[in-house]
C-alpha cells in the first residue's frame, strides 16, 4: 500500500507505545463508558417492581428496613470510536493532498484505539455518507482497515456536514467518541453538522487540516478561480491588498473553529499538511495533558 508503507507502520507502533505509556484517560486510550447493568461494581439502588430479577434484591436492606430494593451495578463497556473522514472535492487538493493526510491521521487514531481494545469504525463523508468500515476490534484488523482507507478516493462532491451528520446519527449506533477529520470547507457552514453530532450524545473531537496554499495563496494578477466545493468560476484581479484581506478572512475562519470548540467543550486540533502526521498525534497527546 503506497500510502501506508513499512515506515508508516513503524510510526504507528511507536505512537501506540507512547499512548499506552502516557495516555491516561485522555482522548482515546483506556477510555470506557460506564453504563448501569449487571457488572461487579455497585452503583446504587432502585425500588423493586413486579417482574424484576430476585437475584438483584438487596436482602440486607430488606432484613434491616423491610424495603424491597434492587442493586444496580456499573459495567465497563468498550469505547466505540467513530472516525469520519472528509472525502469531498477540496480534500483532493494540496501537496500532499489533504485527503492523503487525513487518511494517515485516521489510520493512526484507529490503530491507537484498536491497541487499547476499543471498537473502531471509519466512515468517509462528503455530500453524504459515502463508505464505511464497520465497527471492529483488535490490532489484527489494522491491515484490513488500512486496505479500506487505501482504496478510498475523494468523490467529487462538495462538503455537506449537516446532511452527513444526519445520515450518520440516524443509524442508531451506540454513543461514543466521534472524530471528524476535515478542512471544514462546507459552503453551508460547518457548525450545524457538528451540532447534530453533539446533540445526539456523542463526544466530539475535531481535527481540522489545511494546505499551506489554503492559508497563503501565491498568485497575483488576472486569474480565473474555480471553487471545487460549489462548482463555480469567478474571474478576479488578485492584488497584494486582496491577498492580505484573504489571509485575514482565512485566519478568522480558523479562529471561529477554535471558538466553537472552546464554547461547546469539543476537543480540537488544527494542522497544516506540512506537519508530519505523527507529530500531529504527539501534539494532540500533549494538548490532552498526556505529555510534558
Amino acid at each position: 500500500m503506497a500510502l501506508f508503507d513499512s515506515d508508516f507502520l513503524q510510526k504507528l507502533e511507536y505512537l501506540s507505545l507512547v499512548s499506552r505509556r502516557v495516555f491516561r484517560g485522555q482522548l482515546l486510550a483506556q477510555r470506557r463508558t460506564k453504563q448501569l447493568g449487571g457488572g461487579i461494581e455497585f452503583a446504587d439502588h432502585r425500588e423493586y417492581t413486579p417482574g424484576d430479577d430476585f437475584r438483584y434484591l438487596d436482602w440486607n436492606v430488606f432484613a434491616r428496613h423491610g424495603d424491597l430494593l434492587l442493586k444496580r451495578f456499573q459495567e465497563e463497556e468498550d469505547l466505540h470510536v467513530y472516525i469520519l473522514v472528509d472525502a469531498s472535492r477540496s480534500m483532493a487538493l494540496g501537496d500532499p493532498p489533504k485527503f492523503d493526510y487525513a487518511r494517515q491521521v485516521a489510520a493512526a487514531l484507529a490503530y491507537i484505539a484498536l491497541a487499547e481494545l476499543d471498537r473502531v469504525a471509519i466512515t468517509t463523508i462528503a455530500g453524504d455518507v459515502r463508505a464505511d468500515f464497520p465497527l471492529t476490534r483488535g490490532k489484527g484488523r489494522i491491515l484490513a482497515l488500512l486496505d479500506f482507507l487505501e482504496k478510498q478516493k475523494p468523490d467529487g462532491t462538495h462538503t455537506d456536514l449537516e446532511r452527513s451528520a444526519r445520515v450518520f446519527t440516524r443509524r442508531g449506533q451506540r454513543r461514543g467518541l466521534v472524530i471528524v477529520i476535515s478542512d471544514l470547507f462546507d459552503p453551508a457552514g460547518y457548525a450545524r453538522g457538528l451540532d447534530i453530532l453533539r446533540h445526539h450524545g456523542h463526544e466530539l473531537h475535531l481535527v481540522q487540516i489545511h494546505d499551506r496554499r489554503d492559508a497563503d495563496p501565491a498568485f497575483k494578477g488576472d486569474v480565473e478561480l474555480y471553487d471545487v466545493e460549489t462548482d463555480t468560476i469567478e474571474r478576479v484581479t488578485v492584488t497584494e491588498r486582496s491577498l492580505k484581506q484573504y489571509r485575514k478572512v482565512f485566519a478568522e475562519f480558523l479562529e471561529s473553529v477554535k471558538t466553537y470548540c472552546h464554547t461547546y467543550g469539543v476537543g480540537g486540533a488544527r494542522s497544516s499538511t506540512e506537519v508530519p502526521f505523527d507529530e500531529l498525534l504527539l501534539r494532540m497527546m500533549r494538548a490532552a495533558g498526556a505529555l510534558a
